[in-house]
């Protein structure tokens, strides 16, 4: 890519705000590698590693990389069979040990089903070395140093070292706390020559004996290691070189373990700054709001709000750019400190960006090209070191640019043909764009002249664009228009200014006829290009409104469609299936029925076990639940109740009249001389009883439960009796929805009480019993609760 491009868009700016995301000196080295790509397959898998590296950002704030030093170094010097220090060692280990963290944190996001386009594939190519991670996470700390842990050896030594060192500091302590204090110049302890010693004044040195190892720059102090610590001196320095060639016999172990693994070392290195480059990415495309744009091989550029990357987000102004499908040249007119200039670098600059692998500061859905190379001359290129003018900077550019461009190029010039006489320009800015044009490169190129707003109506593939301004304020808007010419609006800012107004009428009076109507058009074009755009806005989203709804419409229409001879074959199965079911059960309750009968001369058949059964007959059938049927209305309008309607209570098969509503969901019935609590569901309308007179009605023969009182007193009764009028007054008490009763036996001896007791276990409609409350009977009585 063009090299002084790269340095007129400030290429290297975008890099140095991405720097600053990166955690290792690999992801650093790959960073200062980056350069724009022509090949759209290598572009396409570095835009899907960053669109990797935004999910995971999303999702999981970025891969979990610390920082890493750069180990290349060092596996030189283990290639050349060197024993690696400390320090060396604990950023080998770091890097190994973040290999495994790295594996095991996207085993997790496969995991949790999260899609990765690229990484993945290059996450299986590192390599886990969990024994040699594991020695050298045990063996050293981050620093370098080594921990005790490194071997039972050291550990030892240092044992024996610090006991020695608490020795020589307990005998010091003697000297400076003691009576011999007043022998020293400062009652501290000191070390020289990696030894314990003492300040001694000098008129005193031979009351401590020993050494002396030095002396203040006065003579008046002699640093003296007394006799009494010489022989635990010697025994601490012993301890301290056994220690140190411990510890280098741990290091050349160390570096042992990894002379085998250099390659892979060195490739996990690698991937772990690529994939710090990716976080890199990630976290700058966060910050910059950016998106992942689109490629398209035939180079039709489509930005969608595209904004300068390096212009404050809250002053930049977004603007759409488009070239490479209806037209290759954009010919951008008008007055300075409109955005030209900022325009161009924006369509320049993004491209790059793109052609990085980076995401773009743009609406999504924005389409990039791949373009082999990208050329601009944006800037004064005067130097008076090479004696050219501005003129002369800029033709020397064109001129290197006309040699190298091709169709696959994109060209971007400011002020094209300016610095020389007008008319000259004109006609040589017309001649170059007629040139890039026969080599076929797409080009923006910002002007003053007016000859070349008829140049973007006359030439195919081009077209006319402006920056927009505010005729009120008379201040630019920074808007690119694409498809309307720039106008002069010099007059009008003069005058705003407080230029005379007899100056400025002057000078639209030596301003010919033409002019003045050409820029009249184009304020009137520009207004309509205005409208012609929010209505245009306006419509697209009604558009996709409506596209969307028609969509979910038709999705619906289909699954419907799709769904409907299935849930009908369904039906007809269900259907199938309920009426065995009911077969079968109507079966059972029948057998049941002529079993009781066929036992009615041992035992008689109950009147709640007849009403149950005929409850359960009924309730085989079912509802069909159809909506919308004549049958279905007939059937709803038996189940709209008023108070006085005569009803079927279906589960018992008996009429009965509605006394009252007591909820929403449940009536009270009178059953002949019951009346009992029936839930809405279980009811129908019946007919009239005076219009079915002669109809049979089903009737069950009550056994005495006429004027029946919630008390059964059974004081006096023969046990065997007594037993027998329980069990028919709790099938009574149960048919008249008594929610509780009191059985009166008595004191007496007690088998009544016991007997009824037993018959009350043994029920199982009986929810609760127990004897009355001691003013109430006491154990003389027993209260019973129905569920």
């Amino acid at each position: 890519m063009n090299q002084k491009t790269l340095s007129i868009m400030e290429y290297e700016r975008i890099k140095q705000a991405i720097r600053g995301y990166l955690v290792s000196a690999a992801g650093q080295h790959e960073l200062s590698r980056l350069q724009p790509t022509a090949n759209p397959e290598k572009l396409q898998r570095w835009l899907d590693e960053t669109q990797d590296g935004a999910d995971i950002y999303r999702l999981e704030s970025g891969i979990p990389l610390p920082q890493l030093d750069d180990i290349r170094p060092h596996l030189k010097r283990l290639a050349l069979e060197a024993v690696l220090n400390g320090l060396e060692l604990a950023q080998i280990s770091r890097v190994l040990w973040t290999t495994s963290a790295v594996v095991k944190f996207f085993d997790q996001l496969a995991d949790k089903e999260v899609t990765m386009r690229q990484l993945d594939r290059e996450v299986h190519e590192l390599v886990t070395l969990p024994d040699v991670t594991r020695r050298l996470r045990t063996s050293l700390e981050g620093d370098g140093h080594l921990t005790d842990d490194a071997s039972p050896e050291l550990r030892q030594i240092r044992q024996h070292i610090t006991q020695t060192a608490a020795a020589i500091r307990q005998t010091m302590d003697q000297y400076t706390r003691g009576k011999d204090a007043k022998y020293l110049s400062e009652t501290i302890v000191t070390i020289r020559d990696d030894r314990y010693v003492l300040p001694v004044r000098s008129e005193y040195k031979q009351h401590f004996g020993g050494i002396v190892h030095d002396q203040s720059a006065s003579g008046q102090t002699l640093f003296i290691e007394p006799q009494a610590v010489v022989g635990l001196n010697n025994r601490l320095r012993q301890a301290q070189m056994d220690e140190r060639h411990e510890e280098q016999r741990i290091l050349a172990e160390l570096t042992a373990l990894l002379t085998p693994y250099q390659d892979e070392i060195l490739r996990n290195a690698q991937i772990l700054g690529h994939l710090d480059f990716i976080n890199a990415k990630a976290r700058y495309a966060h910050q910059l709001h950016a998106t992942e744009p689109k490629l398209s091989r035939d180079n039709a550029v489509n930005l969608r709000q595209a904004r300068h990357p390096l212009i404050d987000p809250k002053k930049v102004v977004a603007n759409d750019i488009a070239i490479g499908q209806d037209y290759k040249t954009i010919v951008v007119t008008g007055p300075n400190t409109g955005g030209k200039t900022i325009t161009l670098k924006t369509l320049a600059l993004v491209q790059l960006m793109g052609q990085s692998g980076l995401f773009i500061p743009a609406n999504e859905n924005s389409v990039i090209g791949v373009f082999d190379d990208i050329f601009a001359d944006i800037g004064d290129e005067q130097s008076i070191e090479q004696s050219l003018s501005t003129f002369s900077g800029h033709m020397e550019n064109i001129v290197a640019i006309l040699k190298q461009a091709d169709e696959h190029s994109l060209i971007v010039i400011d002020e094209l043909g300016a610095g020389t006489d007008p008319q000259e320009g004109a006609a040589l800015a017309i001649a170059i764009l007629d040139q890039i044009g026969t080599l076929g490169s797409y080009v923006m190129v910002s002007t003053h002249y007016p000859e070349l707003k008829a140049y973007g109506y006359n030439r195919p593939e081009t077209i006319n664009a402006s920056m927009e301004f505010d005729a009120q304020t008379l201040q630019p808007t920074y808007r690119l228009l694409i498809g309307i010419p720039g106008r002069s609006n010099a007059f009008d800012i003069a005058a705003r200014l407080g230029m005379p107004a007899t100056v400025v009428a002057a000078a639209r009076g030596l301003t010919d006829q033409d002019s003045q109507d050409l820029n009249a058009m184009i304020a009137d074009l520009t207004e309509q290009k205005r409208q012609a755009d929010a209505d245009a806005a306006s419509l697209h989203d009604e558009l996709q409104e409506a596209t969307e709804l028609h969509s979910s419409l038709q999705k619906q229409f289909d699954q419907y469609q799709h769904q409907k001879d299935q849930l009908m074959l369904d039906a007809k199965q269900q259907a199938n299936r309920l009426v065995d079911e009911s077969r079968k059960r109507a079966n059972q309750i029948i057998a049941d029925l002529r079993k009781k009968q066929l036992d009615a001369g041992k035992s008689v058949v109950k009147e709640d076990e007849l009403i149950a059964a005929q409850g359960a007959l009924n309730a085989i059938q079912q509802d069909t639940g159809l909506k919308k049927n004549r049958v279905l209305r007939r059937e709803k309008a038996k189940h709209t109740f008023k108070k006085g309607d005569s009803v079927l209570v279906k589960s018992y098969g008996q009429t009965g009249v509605l006394m009252q509503q007591l909820d929403d969901s449940h009536w009270e019935v009178q059953l002949g001389i019951l009346k009992m609590k029936i839930a809405t569901t279980d009811l129908e309308k019946a007919a009239d009883p005076a219009k079915s007179r002669k109809q049979p009605r089903a009737s069950i023969q009550r056994t005495g439960s006429s004027g029946m009182s919630p008390t059964l007193d059974l004081r006096g009764h023969r046990y065997e009796e007594a037993m027998a009028e329980v069990d028919r007054y709790i099938d009574s008490a149960l048919l008249a929805g008594y929610p509780s009763v009191t059985i009166i036996h008595g004191k007496g001896t007690g088998a009544l009480r016991k007997g009824v007791t037993e018959y009350l276990k043994r029920n199982n409609r009986i929810k609760s019993f127990g004897f009355s409350p001691a003013n109430a009977g006491g154990d003389g009585s027993t209260v019973v609760r129905f569920k």
